[in-house]
């Protein structure tokens, strides 16, 4: 396997990391008659995410945050495969997403400012550096 599928595998066990990540604080803090059921915002008194500590509504928005990147990495990835493109800058644009990612959740988690923020860019700027040498 290219290191670019490799690394599209880890981001996306990264994914359900982040899920397990926000889910555990999330049902301990809501209980489960509120996370089994069918969400609907009227019966629960408001959107579920305004219910929990600051801390797992940030790890929630970290977690939909990837959700939004991994499309975009998969793409990059895939395009970068399938046009036969993969070089060592490609490779290594990969690990930095990853570790940009990885780096990320914390950086939410803890409201570390500007951190989040520069992680954010520079998995964005990885997967512009994927796209770009795809289409090369």
């Amino acid at each position: 396997m290219t290191p670019e599928l490799t690394a599209l595998a880890l981001a996306a066990l990264l994914q359900i990391g982040q899920i397990a990540l926000m889910a555990v604080p999330a049902n301990l803090e809501l209980g489960r008659a509120k996370t089994l059921s069918p969400r609907d915002r009227p019966r629960l008194g408001g959107a579920l995410e305004d219910q929990v500590s600051l801390r797992t509504a940030r790890l929630y928005r970290a977690m939909n945050n990837h959700f939004e990147s991994l499309i975009l990495f998969a793409i990059a990835t895939l395009t970068v495969t399938f046009a036969d493109k993969a070089n060592g800058l490609t490779a290594a644009a990969c690990g930095l997403y990853l570790l940009a990612r990885l780096l990320y959740i914390p950086a939410y988690a803890f409201g570390w400012v500007p951190w989040r923020s520069l992680f954010w860019a520079l998995g964005l700027l990885c997967i512009l550096i994927l796209l770009v040498a795809a289409l090369l």
